[in-house]
């Protein structure tokens, strides 16, 4: 008779495993059968054994929030490169790709789940438009989500950006609300009695915090906090003090938008896991937060620990404060790299791609006083707004790094709006870019308007792409999905970041500043935006002009 201990399909041996209950790493065995953990211990055996060697055995990573369309990559390359990493399991908010091609992007991302080895769970978008005033290719309403409700990959609502909706009690977005039970909210800045209301609408989660007292008031209230740490939005090292024995089972660690040059370079969670340990956080607590919270958060009680009747889902640890990953396994089996399919089979159709290159005339921005200027500040994705006296015949103002900034509609002609940045930096040349949050129109930058425009030629004439010029010099990474990501291997397109990076670097700009460009058209983080329509103010929720009276220049 075939006792349970011989069912085995493989049993791991010689593990110093990592148990996220207990916050303990303990020597011990464990036995997988149909990618199912079965037991630990000692006694068991199986066809196959496999010796750890000692090594430090964790459950595979989670992302707790993520938009695989920033990394540039396709989903396919996506998993190729952070399964690498030890990430097993993504919490994908597919909105970018929703924006620019509705219901169809939804549908190409719970394919891209079942072709390759990586978890995509996807949280619905609940925000396609951003706001009522953005432009996209379809509005998804509680009606268009609905249907995908109940199937396997869907967990839940993904962010939800509409603060003045939530708060007002818009009718769709209550209807929306009450679609499913696990409800991500998106809340930056917000705090008492608004963020008391925010909550009691049903929304439960945050990865907006940049600020110690914001996160500690909305653990204190409840929410699921998501630490982030992406390409320009670094807030793990201001809000890691919060994490501690009692509070790391409502932490997570998030990536939010990270290029896939990031990724190669930095890693994806695992990279989370060091920097919180450098920063000071518990080690075992740091695992935690990269494995069991999520999981339990969005209720995959399948995942996120190496115990009896969940997935065999765990990567080897060489170095356990550098969370050096070895090797990567799903479902009890080694990840190689012919698991992942090709994605020639699976594409996006009939996204939209009006745009039309803008004139001198139509870039034109006319006035003398106090303008409005969108001011970035580094490691964040808010803004702030400045008031500053200038006339437009000195725009670009070099010296206080004063440039004008261009939007152009992907979805009407002839749709253009103009606004004024400071903090990219750049001395010389101009850079344009069809990711722009969350709209995704062109987006641009520069220190003259002929480059400018060249620039944004470059872009229309890709149907999509990463530019920058320097008088007739030209980086670009062109981006043939949708306008959002490429279909190149994840080293091509590192190839081409690297290329932009150089260029840019030799033209003055900011670190990342194509991440930095592409927020800053995103019209639910305060202070002030750019888009379509012009200059947006956040905090009025309206769009304004770039120069104002000179009586309201103390109170704008």
């Amino acid at each position: 008779m075939t006792t349970w201990e011989e069912s085995a399909d493989v049993v791991f041996k010689n593990g110093i495993m990592f148990n996220p209950y207990t916050c303990e790493w303990v020597y011990e065995d464990f036995a997988v059968r149909n990618g199912i953990i079965i037991g630990t211990g000692p006694g068991y055996t199986g066809k196959e054994e496999v010796d750890l060697k000692s090594s430090y055995v964790c459950p595979g990573f989670i992302d707790a929030h993520v938009h695989i369309e920033s990394s540039l990559l396709t989903p396919y390359e996506y998993a190729r490169l952070v399964m690498k990493h030890g990430t097993t399991t993504v919490i994908a908010d597919p909105h970018e790709i929703a924006n620019v091609s509705g219901t169809a992007g939804i549908e190409y991302m719970l394919q891209a789940h079942a072709d390759q080895p990586l978890d995509i769970m996807v949280m619905l978008p609940s925000c396609v438009p951003a706001t009522p005033l953005d432009e996209c290719a379809m509005t998804l309403t509680a009606d268009l989500l609905r249907p995908f409700i109940g199937k396997n990959e869907v967990l839940g609502l993904g962010e939800m950006m509409n603060v003045p909706g939530v708060l007002s009690k818009d009718p769709l977005v209550m209807d929306k609300l009450t679609m499913t039970p696990i409800r991500d909210g998106h809340a930056p800045f917000l705090t008492g009695p608004m963020l008391d209301q925010y909550i009691t609408t049903g929304l439960q989660s945050d990865h907006e915090t940049t600020v110690l007292n914001e996160g500690k008031e909305k653990l204190q209230k409840g929410m699921f906090l998501f630490i982030r740490e992406g390409s320009t939005e670094r807030n793990l090292q201001t809000l890691i003090p919060l994490v501690n024995g009692c509070s790391s089972s409502r932490c997570s660690f998030c990536t939010d938008d990270r290029h896939a040059d990031m990724l190669v370079t930095s890693g994806h969670i695992d990279d989370c896991i060091r920097k919180a340990i450098e920063f000071g956080c518990e080690p075992e607590l740091a695992y935690r937060m990269a494995t069991l919270s999520p999981a339990e958060r969005f209720r995959l009680y399948d995942r996120g620990a190496i115990s009896p009747g969940r997935i065999a889902d765990f990567c080897v640890i060489e170095d356990l404060k550098k969370c050096t990953v070895h090797s990567t396994y799903k479902n009890g089996k080694l990840v190689l790299p012919e698991q992942f399919r090709s994605e020639k089979n699976h594409t996006i159709k009939n996204w939209p791609f009006h745009a039309k290159t803008p004139s001198m005339e139509d870039i034109r921005i006319t006035g003398t006083g106090i303008a409005r200027v969108v001011r970035i500040q580094e490691g964040q994705i808010g803004t702030k707004a400045e008031y500053l006296h200038l006339s437009s015949e000195d725009i670009p103002d070099l010296k206080r790094d004063i440039l004008k900034i261009v939007v152009v509609s992907r979805y009407y002609p002839d749709i253009i709006g103009v606004g004024l940045v400071q903090g990219l930096r750049l001395t010389r040349g101009a850079m344009a870019s069809s990711v722009s949050h969350d709209s995704h129109n062109i987006i641009a930058v520069g220190t003259s308007d002929s480059e400018i425009i060249s620039a944004i030629a470059s872009v229309i004439k890709n149907t999509g792409a990463m530019v920058v010029r320097d008088g007739d010099e030209e980086a670009c990474l062109p981006l043939s999905l949708a306008g959002l990501m490429s279909e190149l291997p994840y080293e091509d397109v590192c190839s081409a970041l690297e290329s932009i990076h150089h260029l840019t670097t030799a033209c003055g700009a900011i670190r990342d500043p194509f991440m930095y460009l592409s927020f800053l058209a995103l019209s639910v983080i305060p202070e002030l935006r750019v888009t379509t329509r012009g200059v947006f103010d956040v905090n009025r929720f309206s769009t304004v002009p770039v120069f104002i009276d000179e009586e309201e220049s103390g109170k704008p």
